[in-house]
């Protein structure tokens, strides 16, 4: 409960430092100290190197569970202080897949949500796109096919004014055989993606996706200018045990963020627990944070919360006051 009532208290004082913060310092270059000189005695603040933005997934409990209406996404993500959407495709089932995810039902997903976030001043930045197949699966025509099922989601962001959307490289579990795959997927669903200005992205997201090094050389390899990674602080579960969550094979978190990053389009701000002190208990994020500036990145750092100790506001507030917090504590 003491937990419970910090993060309470924590987030509505951080929203208020948040909202003041990014104020002060909207005329600054990105990390340059500002005082108000209107207020004696005023705080000097730091605006972070990196802009906010909202994972979906973060609410797929509200959505899934409790009904919530993924279109009221934009909605909460302002009032919870984000400035960005990265939308999740398959909270947006049963809807597109009872349509077969046709033209006309595509269409109406992209008009409720350009409306959406124009209508509270969001930016759309990507969308996480899940069950559409395996790009990195042996078999060829599949990998095809899979590549054409994604296709309608390089048209959908490119309506929506998206960056990216961010793939995954399931398939194949024998590392030269899946980097082989992989590279062959990604070349041709990025071949058509940069017609519409939009980058493929892929996560670390279980599998040999999440060995940071295997997935560098693919990204390496393919040598795209639209093809780049997600770097997830906490998917660096490889293998997990029979009929379990548990994680039997995991990735250095800290070295697949480091050989990630180069390829770096998108970062995400993954948590599940807080300590009493707000901090991540499983990720230290001033270390991720550093790495993170270090390669020079300044794009938006999506918050996706992913436990249960806490409700899903909860952890989303909270682990934005994270990241504010640990950007003040970098160099």
């Amino acid at each position: 409960m003491k937990r419970r009532n910090f993060i309470r208290n924590s987030s509505q004082a951080g929203l208020a430092f948040s909202i003041l913060g990014f104020a002060a310092c909207k005329e600054t270059k990105k990390g340059e100290k500002v005082t108000d000189a209107t207020s004696e005695g005023a705080e000097t603040v730091i605006e972070p190197f990196f802009k906010l933005s909202l994972a979906q997934w973060s609410i797929h409990r509200m959505i899934r569970e409790d009904g919530v209406d993924p279109y009221t996404f934009a909605e909460k993500a302002k009032n919870w202080g984000f400035s960005g959407l990265e939308y999740v495709s398959q909270l947006y089932n049963p809807e597109l897949e009872d349509a077969g995810y046709s033209e006309e039902a595509m269409a109406a997903f992209v008009e409720k949500s350009n409306a959406e976030a124009k209508k509270h001043g969001m930016e759309n930045v990507l969308i996480m796109i899940d069950g559409q197949g395996n790009l990195a699966v042996s078999d060829e025509k599949e990998r095809n096919e899979t590549v054409e099922k994604h296709k309608k989601w390089v048209d959908a962001a490119a309506a929506m004014g998206c960056h990216s959307i961010r793939v995954n490289l399931s398939g194949s579990n024998d590392p030269e055989e899946w980097k082989k795959n992989s590279i062959d997927g990604l070349t041709k669903l990025c071949a058509y993606a940069k017609g519409k200005n939009i980058n493929i992205l892929v996560e670390n997201h279980g599998g040999l996706s999440s060995n940071g090094a295997l997935h560098a050389e693919v990204m390496k390899a393919v040598a795209l200018d639209n093809c780049g990674t997600l770097p997830d602080f906490g998917n660096f579960c490889i293998t997990r045990k029979k009929d379990s969550r548990e994680c039997e094979v995991m990735y250095d978190k800290y070295e697949g963020v480091k050989e990630l990053m180069p390829y770096a389009k998108a970062v995400s701000a993954k948590t599940h627990d807080f300590d009493a002190e707000g901090n991540e208990t499983e990720i230290d994020y001033v270390k991720m944070l550093q790495m993170v500036k270090d390669h020079g990145y300044t794009g938006f750092v999506g918050v996706e919360y992913e436990g249960n100790e806490i409700g899903e506001e909860d952890g989303i507030i909270a682990t934005r006051e994270l990241l504010l917090k640990a950007s003040k504590e970098i160099s």
